[in-house]
C-alpha cells in the first residue's frame, strides 16, 4: 500500500530497505572501532614446523650442500627439491648464486646459508646430511646447523658446528625424532650416506 506523506508518495518496503540498510552501515562502522589491526601485527604464519639451516662464513666461496631424510626415506636435496613434507628453500652454491637483481640493478648477498623446511611432521626419524661439494680454499670451513621449531613459537632445539676438510666428504650432523610436544629426541650422529656419488657400503 502506498501512503502520501506532506505531498511525497512512500512505499512501506522500500522504507524497509532503507531502514535495514542504515542498520548495516551503523554495525560496519561499530565493527571498525573494535577493530584493533595493531593487534594483528608480528603475527607470523609460516606453513612450517621445523626449519633446518646450514650457514658458513661470508668470505668463502665453497658450496655446501644440505640433504635430508624422513622416516619414509624421502630425501630432499638440490637434487631433489620437494620430497614428501620437506622442502629445500634456498641452495647455496657460494658465490654463483649471490647475486640478484633488485630495480634494474644487481645486488650482492653474501649470506652462504642453505635451508630445509618441515612443513608436516611424520613419526619417525629425520636425518641430516652436509656434503661438501665444492672446496675453493686451502682451508678448512667451519659450517653451523641449527633446527628451529616454528610452530607454535620460533625455538632453536639443535645447534652445531661442524668442520670439513677435503670436497666430496659428506657427515651426519643429526639423526633426530621430533616430538608432538616440540621437542626432540633419540638424538645421535650414526652415519649414513645420503647422496648418490659413492658406491661404498653405508657403515
Amino acid at each position: 500500500m502506498i501512503r502520501r506523506t506532506g505531498g511525497y508518495t512512500t512505499d512501506p518496503f522500500v522504507d524497509l530497505l532503507f531502514n535495514a540498510l542504515l542498520g548495516f552501515t551503523l554495525l560496519f562502522f561499530v565493527s571498525l572501532v573494535y577493530f584493533n589491526p595493531e593487534a594483528r601485527q608480528g603475527k607470523v604464519n609460516l606453513k612450517a614446523e621445523y626449519i633446518i639451516s646450514v650457514t658458513w662464513p661470508e668470505s668463502r666461496t665453497d658450496d655446501i650442500d644440505l640433504w635430508v631424510r624422513d622416516p619414509l626415506g624421502e630425501i630432499v636435496s638440490y637434487l631433489k627439491k620437494d620430497a614428501g613434507w620437506l622442502h629445500l628453500d634456498r641452495d647455496d652454491q657460494g658465490a654463483v648464486n649471490d647475486t640478484v637483481v633488485i630495480e634494474g640493478r644487481e645486488v650482492v648477498y653474501p649470506i652462504n646459508q642453505e635451508l630445509v623446511t618441515l612443513r608436516g611432521l611424520i613419526d619417525g626419524e629425520y636425518t641430516v646430511n652436509l656434503y661438501y661439494y665444492e672446496k675453493r680454499d686451502l682451508e678448512p670451513i667451519e659450517a653451523l646447523v641449527k633446527i628451529e621449531r616454528i610452530n607454535p613459537s620460533v625455538q632453536t632445539v639443535f645447534v652445531k658446528r661442524v668442520v670439513l676438510s677435503k670436497s666430496d666428504e659428506e657427515r651426519t650432523i643429526v639423526r633426530f625424532t621430533p616430538t608432538r610436544d616440540g621437542s626432540i629426541i633419540n638424538v645421535n650422529e650414526r652415519q649414513v650416506r645420503l647422496t648418490p656419488y659413492l658406491l661404498e657400503p653405508e657403515t
